[in-house]
């Protein structure tokens, strides 16, 4: 069962090879040269979607193919090329170049999901009976493309995180003049409104004791796209526990819903020759 449609996986791939390194198909070191062929990279790809999208075992995805230690061992590899942080920047900049990111408006919350293996980012879930969790502090554009993450442990209040969130607005490029930062209620302190000031910003804050529905804002975008990102089970239960491990995985969800936002935004007024047959 494909883990993304085609429309999706396609354009992905192409991106993602474009980024890997040249590798011959036998190990030049080797006496005979006549040792086993490398896996093929698409093979690994497609089984790091399928871990993604359905939050499985590395050995349960293990097969004739490949196995589960050439699964984590191509993941490393790719993590420390940073292939994973450049498909993400790439597919942001070809939707900020054919759609435009909407970076007037911002959208930051914290969202809460299990880390039952516990790990570098884990910490006492104050929601989840004390159990292992994993928080991350979301940044989206006022449609809800993902503009970046900061990951702690489910015990760090949201407040903190405002600060370090904020700072990856610097690997955007040229930002508006006048940019309103959309928060929750969590946020509504005096510190907030002390760090948004030093960097230029707006805030618009919902107030503590007062009803407001989340529509009312531009904050339902951000919650929009944690609901996005938790449908990738993988990180909605996540058993990962080195910290770059779990970035890449949000990298290439990011990527996912990016380019996934892109086509669908696209489809009615762009042409291109593989574009599907109906709007997606």
């Amino acid at each position: 069962m494909p883990a993304l449609p085609s429309w999706l996986t396609e354009p992905l791939w192409d991106q993602f090879a474009a980024l890997l390194p040249q590798r011959p198909v036998y190990a030049p070191t080797h006496p005979l040269g006549c040792h086993r062929t490398r896996i093929s990279d698409r093979i690994i790809f497609d089984k790091l979607l399928q871990l993604l999208r359905f939050g499985c075992s590395y050995e349960a995805l293990a097969d004739t193919t490949c196995s589960a230690t050439t699964i984590r061992n191509r993941r490393d590899e790719w993590i420390r090329l940073g292939v994973f942080a450049r498909l993400r920047h790439i597919a942001l900049e070809a939707y900020d170049r054919i759609v435009g990111l909407v970076l007037d408006q911002v959208a930051i919350d914290g969202s809460i999901t299990k880390a039952p293996g516990g790990g570098e980012a884990a910490g006492r879930s104050p929601v989840d009976r004390g159990k292992q969790g994993l928080k991350r502090s979301g940044m989206t554009d006022g449609y809800g493309i993902p503009l970046g993450r900061v990951l702690a442990g489910a015990n760090c209040h949201d407040s903190p995180l405002l600060a370090p969130t904020l700072d990856l607005l610097d690997g955007l490029g040229p930002l508006p003049d006048d940019i309103t930062v959309n928060l929750d209620a969590g946020y509504d302190s005096g510190r907030t409104r002390i760090t948004l000031d030093e960097r230029g910003l707006r805030g618009r804050i919902a107030h503590r004791g007062e009803k407001a529905p989340v529509q009312a804002t531009g904050r339902w975008h951000v919650e929009r796209t944690h609901a996005w990102q938790n449908a990738f089970h993988r990180l909605a239960r996540c058993y990962e526990r080195r910290i770059d491990v779990i970035n890449a995985f949000f990298d290439l969800t990011d990527a996912v819903i990016t380019v996934r936002s892109l086509v669908r935004r696209a489809w009615t007024t762009h042409r291109w020759d593989d574009r599907p047959t109906r709007r997606p």
